[in-house]
């Protein structure tokens, strides 16, 4: 911490950048909207964040992180301390409420988001322009979750992505170029898919759990595959 007893917002966000690089001001002002951060405030209006404050925040990021958690479940989970027996079971949420990161289409299903933004909020929360919101959903990388009264309404993960994708395009990345990565979730999902699927025939709360637990442990070691494959392929230049 500063010589002062708490830190301000860009202050927890330079201290959280390494862990999480795709954290942004946005995001910690939007996951406080959502109701889970309430940092003090100065007389002026200014965030007080207190080593609490950032221990809850990098409790939350990490259930996003890790466990493909929604916003809904982590509220719910909030009322017990990070690393607690209750903390710990916010993993293993029963009935399907731990989403697996199978993409859409897939087959496995998908459980209700935490999050309801419009397309203004999730620019807003992101970063994106609205044009390139409108070039990451021509391209299939973002997709509203619901519509009420013909308004479209996006959950966490078009934030997610748009957020990340928001963060490619500072490096001249346009949405284009970001379908490769779409193409690549698509055939690892529809591969996870047949792993999965003798477990999910047996239609019972058992196997489906040991399907959801399965994938998510698959999702984590492609995760440091990829990366490690892509350290591979830019060795040269990076050395």
């Amino acid at each position: 911490m500063a010589d002062r007893a708490f830190l301000s917002i860009g202050e927890v966000l330079n201290l959280l950048k390494e862990e999480f690089p795709d954290i942004t001001i946005s995001k910690i002002r939007f996951l406080e909207s959502q109701g889970l951060l309430d940092p003090e405030r100065t007389a002026s209006g200014y965030r007080k964040f207190y080593d609490a404050d950032v221990e809850r925040l990098r409790w939350i990021l990490r259930q996003q992180r890790e466990h493909f958690l929604p916003l809904k479940v982590i509220k719910g989970k909030l009322g017990a301390e990070p690393g607690s027996e209750g903390a710990e079971e916010a993993v293993r949420v029963e009935g399907g409420a731990s989403r697996s990161p199978v993409v859409a289409g897939a087959g496995l299903g998908r459980a209700p988001s935490g999050a309801s933004m419009t397309g203004e909020e999730l620019c807003r929360a992101s970063g994106l322009q609205a044009d390139e919101l409108a070039q990451l959903e021509r391209f299939g990388l973002v997709a509203a979750g619901r519509s009420v009264g013909g308004m479209p309404y996006y959950d966490e993960d078009a934030l997610l992505v748009a957020s990340l994708a928001a963060g490619c395009m500072k490096f001249g990345v346009e949405p284009r170029h970001l379908r490769m990565y779409r193409t690549a979730a698509e055939r690892e999902a529809g591969f996870f898919e047949q792993l999965v699927l003798p477990m999910l025939k047996q239609r019972n709360p058992e196997s489906r759990q040991q399907a959801l637990e399965t994938i998510e442990e698959l999702s984590r070691l492609g995760e440091g595959l990829r990366r490690a494959m892509l350290r591979l392929a830019l060795r040269g230049y990076l050395e």
